[in-house]
């Protein structure tokens, strides 16, 4: 059709809009980018008019093929129904062909976590040139419930020690405020007293060349730590905010202060916790419990 927006310039747009007006994480941009241009592979770089119910499901059943996982595919199609949402409200397209189409049944699964005494041993001394510094993020991310994109966005101005606050901006810079626990404070304190004063960079992590610290550094670091302690080397960042909402959960912290603490818009979201710590006492009780197995 003479004069229609081809798919490549849709996609710039979406993205784009993503990014400035929905203020999405670069984490989705960059997962929607790759999805949409996988898109274009498959069907080519038709008008988005032209796009139809055969050019999606055909992109689901090549992915199938593929051996993709049904978390990928969903995400998949959830980027794309996303794109022609946005490009049926601009007027670019008549039709979401992509609406009716369901995702692939999802495996329910269980977020892992680590038990204290693993935290725990992740806390002692290493041979890191930024030891306190690094004592420091993993506090931050264990002990406040921070996702690892939140703890290196974290600026000087966002820390309160005398309040014994953080200001934390999760995903679609959604602002809230977390407690900071003691051990916690005395661990950023440790770390401000050998962090750079003169650096012009506003960010409190710095990494050693006075920039600030990336999630892929902390992600290194955090496996690399549990390589040098001895404790889960399967440990992530991401792991550790589970651990913090497992324990909450476990000392008898209400649910909905949860979900406050992690920032989850649902809370649906914090509930698979409650699964969680069920699994445990389900676990728990059958290893213990006298009758909880038939004998043979």
């Amino acid at each position: 059709m003479p004069g229609a927006m081809q798919l490549s310039e849709a996609i710039a747009r979406y993205l784009k809009q993503l990014s400035e007006v929905r203020l999405a994480s670069e984490h989705t941009i960059s997962n929607y980018r790759r999805d949409l241009t996988r898109f274009i592979e498959h069907s080519g770089d038709i008008a988005i008019e032209d796009v139809s119910r055969d050019h999606v499901q055909g992109w689901m059943v090549a992915g199938y093929g593929q051996g993709l996982s049904p978390v990928t595919l969903a995400r998949r199609l959830s980027a794309l129904r996303g794109l022609l949402d946005a490009a049926l409200r601009a007027g670019w397209c008549k039709k979401n062909v992509a609406s009716g189409i369901r995702p692939p049944k999802q495996p329910k699964r269980l977020p892992r976590t680590l038990p204290p005494e693993q935290t725990s041993q992740m806390m002692h001394a290493t041979d890191s040139s930024a030891e306190a510094r690094d004592l420091a993020i993993f506090a931050v991310m264990y002990g406040c419930g921070l996702r690892v994109s939140e703890a290196v966005g974290l600026n000087l101005q966002d820390v309160s020690l005398g309040a014994a606050e953080l200001r934390v901006f999760g995903k679609g810079k959604k602002e809230r405020v977390v407690p900071i626990p003691d051990g916690v404070i005395s661990l950023i304190e440790s770390y401000m007293e050998e962090r750079d004063s003169s650096s012009p960079e506003t960010a409190l992590f710095l990494n050693l060349r006075g920039g600030r610290l990336t999630a892929r550094s902390v992600q290194r670091m955090v496996k690399k730590r549990a390589l040098e302690t001895g404790a889960d080397i399967s440990v992530t960042p991401h792991r550790l905010r589970h651990s913090f909402a497992t324990h909450l959960l476990a000392g008898g912290v209400d649910l909905r202060a949860i979900q406050e603490l992690l920032g989850h818009s649902s809370l649906g979201t914090t509930e698979r916790y409650t699964h969680l710590d069920m699994a445990k006492l389900t676990e728990v009780y059958d290893l213990a419990h006298p009758r909880a197995r038939r004998k043979s």
